[in-house]
């Protein structure tokens, strides 16, 4: 092997090993295990349990409306990935979201959703906004003017029988340009090309929810954020 096959190598083995590593040092841990450092809600709500992210509501502690933990991170392209485990009660992540108030810790926008119940786990839902986008299984094309394509790839059911109930699960969310993609545990959920002019979002904040209603407790841990 000639000097100038061996140079030519060697250049691409290390131009390899950077693109390796620039991949490998956009990957963030958004939660320490420790305390909430660089999240804002309400203190009477979460809490840090055990390694993990705890929301809490109880017969005591009813709150009026959705109330949210708010992270100081801004995200656009993502693959978010996480662990969360929910007893009772209604949650979600919130991405490319928007601040609606400040001091109650109110929020809008894209929601990956997560429940305690059969139906709504890993739906795409717009908090404040156009509600429902993706029930589970579908693939949803959202045009400029608002008009929705749906295409069915696997049943409600199929869905449900990939999650635990009262157990740990695997969420990851991965949203680029207009494309919005949840999966739970391995298992695609929904698929959306958001293409609506006055109410797609391409940037926003992120956020976990404790929805109102009955008493419950939803955790999450492991929440790795990489920048796509």
């Amino acid at each position: 092997m000639n000097s100038k096959v061996i140079y030519t190598l060697l250049v691409a083995i290390i131009i390899s090993c950077n693109v390796v590593g620039q991949n490998v040092s956009k990957a963030e841990k958004l939660f320490n295990g420790k305390d909430l450092s660089r999240w804002r809600g309400d203190s009477r709500v979460w809490s840090v349990e055990n390694g993990c992210i705890k929301g809490e509501t109880t017969d005591e502690l009813v709150i009026e409306q959705n109330t949210f933990l708010i992270h100081d991170m801004t995200v656009s392209d993502f693959e978010l990935t996480f662990k969360y485990k929910i007893i009772g009660g209604n949650s979600g992540v919130q991405y490319r979201a928007r601040v609606i108030d400040e001091d109650k810790f109110i929020i809008g926008g894209y929601q990956a959703d997560m429940e305690a119940g059969i139906q709504y786990s890993g739906i795409l839902y717009e908090e404040k906004g156009r509600g429902i986008i993706a029930q589970r299984g579908e693939k949803v094309v959202v045009s400029k003017d608002g008009e929705k394509t749906v295409e069915r790839f696997i049943s409600n059911e199929e869905v449900q029988k990939v999650i635990n109930q009262d157990e740990w699960n695997n969420y990851k969310i991965v949203v680029k340009g207009s494309h919005l993609q949840h999966y739970i545990n391995g298992q695609l959920t929904i698929d959306v090309v958001d293409n609506e002019t006055e109410k797609s979002a391409s940037s926003g904040v992120l956020a976990l929810q404790v929805h109102a209603g009955p008493s419950m407790q939803v955790f999450f841990k492991k929440l790795i954020l990489k920048k796509l």
